[in-house]
């Protein structure tokens, strides 16, 4: 059974994903009302996830940065969460569609990885290196590097293997 710690500021929001999420056959832990507290809660009881409940994109950007393998928005079902947890668990990672989307905008609405950079990441994703890249797009090596170095910034990452982490888990790119 998978264990969860529940983490939210809102006490009655906590007791109802309680109900909910133990009626589903998932084993709540713990409950904490803000982060001092799931920190705490999660490193004595080692639940096998956290459920930290913000919707705001800077929380959102920030869990994910901080390697949260999930994040959903708050009006999803109760299945939707169970599957979510159940997926986290098991080592998957899960974001909502909308979520993924939201993060690729900036608050004007342009994109943060442009369609050339996911382009360039899903290349590097499917194991092609910039040499390699380069000819398949007819572009010089170092403009692929000159893309990496954007993403790498864009994506808060230090190399290609950490930004197409990042890349999958936001969900700009798959892999296949």
């Amino acid at each position: 059974m998978t264990t969860v710690l529940l983490a939210d500021d809102h006490r009655m929001l906590r007791e109802g994903l309680r109900r909910s999420l133990e009626e589903h056959g998932v084993k709540v832990v713990g409950e904490a009302a803000d982060g001092k507290d799931a920190v705490e809660l999660a490193l004595e009881l080692g639940p096998d996830v956290v459920l930290m409940v913000h919707s705001d994109d800077d929380s959102v950007a920030r869990a994910i940065r901080a390697g949260a393998a999930g994040y959903l928005v708050k009006d999803c079902s109760t299945d939707e969460v169970v599957d979510t947890i159940e997926k986290v668990a098991s080592g998957e990672v899960a974001l909502s569609p909308e979520l993924a989307a939201s993060m690729l905008e900036e608050d004007a609405g342009e994109p943060v990885i442009s369609e050339r950079e996911k382009e360039v990441l899903q290349l590097i994703a499917d194991g092609l290196s910039p040499t390699e890249l380069a000819g398949r797009l007819y572009i010089s090596v170092k403009t692929v590097k000159n893309h990496l170095t954007s993403i790498y910034q864009k994506l808060d990452s230090r190399d290609r293997t950490q930004a197409v982490l990042r890349a999958v888990r936001m969900g700009i790119i798959r892999l296949d």
